[in-house]
């Protein structure tokens, strides 16, 4: 198979992760957010999951999230500054894992597959470290996040520069994971989306926000080209105009994805064979005019 292509600096990612993780105050209502919505899911899922890798988490609230008696917890974070203190801890890099096969019985990744520059192979690993019926849940950035950042800056550089510059990183579409997680080898895949506003003073104070969260560009291509000031300002007043609140302050979309997939195990439903029903859809419906 072909490399995956380089959308992403890692390393650049990895430094301003650092950078923000070691700052006093970090902006985390987007984690400790997650966090609480991943403690909630395992709480619906009657399994003790002995072994749990928290895969690439760039924050250790994902960590103190997955903590259970009796659970050995395996933390994999891409930057010393992320470890926290729960469980094993590792520095490790989620696109090339040091685990064997059949692991762990419970592998969560949040908020760090928006980075990657090879989400199925990721898929595709966490899925080898799996053990039988053991469960992938994964929590990305959605393809509605900073929706009207991205097109305030494009129309901005559109005006002064003559055209768009990568600035903010692709995120994740719900229709394709269900598929990739498939792709991997997972059954039964179930996704769905967490989407929410936040409102700020003006854009400024968003982007003061993504920089203490470690989420500046870090696309390969352009990344560590400072913006000029006046396309930061022209765009500045574009989002002013078009997504201001009558008081002012100016909205923010957020979406988290959320996927989820079960290594195979022979327990598991499967779909039945075509034609192997044993009575008609129109009985079941109380149709009487005829077969359907």
């Amino acid at each position: 198979m072909s490399n995956p292509p380089l959308i992403f600096d890692r390393a650049l990612w990895r430094k301003r992760l650092t950078r923000a993780l070691r700052a006093e105050n970090p902006c985390d209502f987007v984690v400790t957010r997650v966090a609480e919505d991943l403690a909630f899911r395992l709480s619906t899922v009657s399994r003790p999951f002995p072994r749990a890798l928290d895969l690439g988490s760039p924050h250790p609230a994902i960590a103190q999230a997955m903590a259970a008696p009796g659970r050995l917890l395996v933390r994999a974070a891409p930057v010393e500054a992320a470890l926290g203190e729960e469980g094993l801890r590792l520095v490790a890099d989620d696109e090339a894992l040091p685990f064997a096969p059949q692991s762990f019985d419970l592998v969560v990744s949040a908020l760090n597959l928006h980075f990657a520059n090879d989400v199925p192979g990721v898929f595709a690993q966490a899925r080898r470290a799996l053990a039988p019926d053991g469960l992938l849940l994964a929590a990305l950035v959605g393809g509605q996040t900073l929706a009207e950042l991205r097109a305030c800056l494009a129309q901005a550089q559109e005006e002064i520069e003559g055209g768009a510059s990568p600035r903010v990183a692709p995120f994740a579409d719900l229709r394709d994971l269900g598929g990739l997680l498939q792709r991997a080898g997972l059954a039964l895949p179930v996704t769905d989306c967490d989407a929410f506003t936040v409102r700020y003073r003006d854009v400024f104070g968003l982007m003061r926000d993504l920089r203490s969260m470690g989420a500046t560009n870090v696309l390969a291509a352009g990344a560590r080209r400072p913006l000029r000031r006046d396309v930061l300002l022209r765009m500045a007043a574009i989002y002013a105009e078009k997504f201001a609140d009558p008081d002012g302050k100016i909205r923010a979309s957020f979406e988290i994805i959320w996927a989820s997939g079960w290594a195979p195990h022979e327990s598991q439903q499967k779909p039945l064979a075509p034609g192997s029903a044993q009575a008609r859809l129109s009985e079941a419906l109380g149709d009487k005019s005829g077969d359907i």
